[in-house]
This record gives C-alpha cells, structure tokens and sequence, in this order.
C-alpha cells in the first residue's frame, strides 16, 4: 500500500451499536499522525458528540503499535517561521484536549507501543487498557522540543509530578508494567484477551446513564485542571435529580434489571 492510499485510510472511523471505534491505521509507519490527520479526527469527533446512540469511544491502532505519534518530518517542515511551527503544534493540542473532553467515556485499546505526542493521545482516554508488551517513550528533551502545556498539564495531573519529570526530562523509554504501575495503564493484559477486557468495559460504560456520566465526567476533569465551574455542576446535579434517567435507575434498581437509558 503506498503512502497516499495509507493517508487516505487514516484515521478509520467504525460504528458497532452504542460502540465507535476510531482506528489509526497507517501500520507501515506505526501508525504515525501527519499534519492532513488532524482535521479528520475533529471531524470524527463531532460525528460521534452529534449520535445519541453512540455511548463509548474506544481509539485504537493497526498492527503491532499504537502509534508512533506526531511525525517529526511534518513539524520540521512547517517551523520555517514562528507562526507556521506554533500553529502546527497547537493544531495537535487542540485535538488532544478536545479527545479528553469529549461528553462520551473514552477508552484506549493500546494495542503496542505509544510514542511522542500520542502518548498524550493515549492519556487523553478516560481508561487505558494495554497490552503487557507495550512501552511508551516521551523523546521531547532530546528533540529539543518543550512540550505544549495542556500536555505537561495532562502528565502531572493524571500520573502525579515524579512521573511526569522522569518521562518528560530523562526521555527514557519504560515497559508496560512500569506504565500499569504509575497509572498510565488502567489495566496490562496479555495480547489475547485484550479485545475480551476492552469490550467489557465499553458494555459497562455503554450501559451506564449517558447524562450523568457525561456530567460528571467533566465534572472530573475540570476538578483534575483545578477550573471546577462549581455552578454548572451544582445544576447538573439538580437537573439530575428530576431526570428520566433517574426514574428509570430507580425503578430498574427496584425490578432488580439492568436499567435502559
């Protein structure tokens, strides 16, 4: 496959139920984001906010790596000028952060090894399951690049101050075990039965209230940024407490079913 038929695959949208699948899927470049990917996962990412049957997002790659991240050769050629190079790297944050605040829960299928930016990709995901083969590498200090800071801000966050210094200033690469260990991981499987772990947790999400968990899942990560907006919480939360979902939750409880939202 040439390099412009593998541009015009990727990224691969995949709708199964209540289930998307978004899938990286440039396998001879190990899935490496080019500057024209971009657009199209915003794009993506509206289609999926804009179905109501969607519940879950799981972002996964082909083949034996997740991806390679950001391709170097694409921000080596638009950093002929201030502007050009902060308008590439901002293009990257902004689908990054806009991954992490998607309404829907989001899971990453880590099916190999994560590199450079998509390694924040990756932790943008709201769980991230892997396999017990995959690594992840943040070259950033030996390129030369100070990351962007809804990046580093992600890092400290979700994996604490230690971990994020050693990833972002020793650039070494760590193992699965020790991603699982800082919390990079939500869970290390064998290759095998990594759909198995997948597909129970998207039917857990899927089948959970859609509202509250879209709530409180911003709820979360805006307690995690330390900008709570405590007003439009407290009214999520009162809005909650008169909703169909509710109703439906209770009674499902009481007819001891799984409930149907």
């Amino acid at each position: 496959m040439s390099d412009r038929a593998e541009a015009a695959s990727s990224p691969v949208l995949e709708i199964s139920g209540a289930r998307a699948t978004i899938r990286l899927n440039r396998p001879k470049h190990l899935n490496r984001l080019q500057n024209e990917d971009l657009g199209e996962m915003l794009g993506l990412f509206d289609r999926i906010e804009a179905d109501p049957t969607i519940r879950v997002l799981v972002l996964t790659g082909t083949g034996r790596a997740f991806s390679a991240g950001y391709d170097l050769n694409s921000v080596a050629d638009r950093a002929t000028s201030a502007r050009e190079e902060q308008s590439a790297g901002s293009a990257f944050e902004v689908v990054v952060n806009r991954l992490e605040d998607l309404g829907v829960p989001t899971i990453c299928r880590l099916n190999g090894g994560v590199y450079g930016g998509s390694t924040d990709l990756a932790l943008a995901c709201d769980f991230c399951i892997g396999v017990d083969t995959a690594e992840m590498f943040m070259p950033a200090a030996r390129l030369g690049l100070h990351y962007y800071k809804s990046g580093i801000e992600r890092y400290v966050t979700r994996l604490g101050v230690d971990n994020a210094k050693k990833l972002f200033l020793t650039a070494q690469k760590i193992s699965a075990p020790e991603m699982l260990r800082i919390g990079y991981l939500t869970a290390m499987v064998p290759v095998e039965t990594l759909d198995e772990e997948v597909d129970k947790l998207a039917s857990i999400l899927a089948g959970n209230a859609p509202a509250a968990m879209r709530g409180m899942k911003r709820a979360i990560n805006e307690f995690a940024r330390g900008k709570l907006d405590e007003e439009a919480a407290n009214q999520r939360h009162r809005e909650s407490m008169r909703s169909d979902e509710i109703k439906e939750g209770i009674r499902a409880f009481a007819e001891k079913r799984a409930p149907r939202f």
